[in-house]
């Protein structure tokens, strides 16, 4: 397995990465959480050291199955995980205010039930699960994400874009 650093961050994660959507039981579904345990373990084997999940992933479902996977593994495995919008709506639509998304209650909140979920003290990559270039400099979310940063709950924070729309990649925070 090759790796190499995430970004700017200095982690050194796995050139592939293990998506956990699917492990969520919902949306996607056809493995049982034994044969998603196989999957998550099998992957580890081979080298992969990098999990992305979301909360939304069947309301936790994914990180509790992630959570109990790093409690069975010595190895360093970096996880990433996906705050969702508070207004649940995917993807972030044009003028909708970040306080409808992501409120710094929310943000907050949702990161405890992730680090429950996980059983883990801090989140290598916390991310907000959509993302508008609007909410740049709006809203109490960035106090927030300050906050966890200061507290040891993240390393790192990012946001996911939307599939349509690369450019909020290259111009968001």
């Amino acid at each position: 397995m090759h790796h190499r650093t995430l970004g700017r961050t200095g982690l050194r994660i796995s050139e592939i990465g293990y998506g956990a959507w699917g492990i969520g039981n919902s949306g996607w579904q056809g493995a049982s959480d034994e044969e998603s345990a196989r999957a998550l373990n099998r992957a580890i084997d081979l080298g992969l050291n990098f999990i992305d999940t979301g909360l939304g992933y069947g309301d936790g479902h994914s990180e509790r199955l992630i959570g109990k996977l790093l409690r069975e593994r010595s190895e360093t495995i970096h996880v990433s995980t996906k705050i969702p919008p508070k207004n649940r709506i995917w993807p972030a639509r044009a003028g909708t205010p970040v306080e409808d998304g992501f409120p710094a209650d929310h943000v907050i909140a949702c990161t405890e039930t992730s680090l429950r979920n996980l059983g883990v003290d801090t989140i290598d990559v916390q991310q907000f699960h959509v993302w508008s270039d609007e909410w740049v400099g709006r809203g109490d979310w960035l106090e927030a994400v300050e906050r966890l940063k200061r507290d040891g709950k993240i390393r790192f924070f990012g946001v996911s874009i939307n599939d349509y729309e690369p450019h909020n990649a290259l111009t968001g925070c």
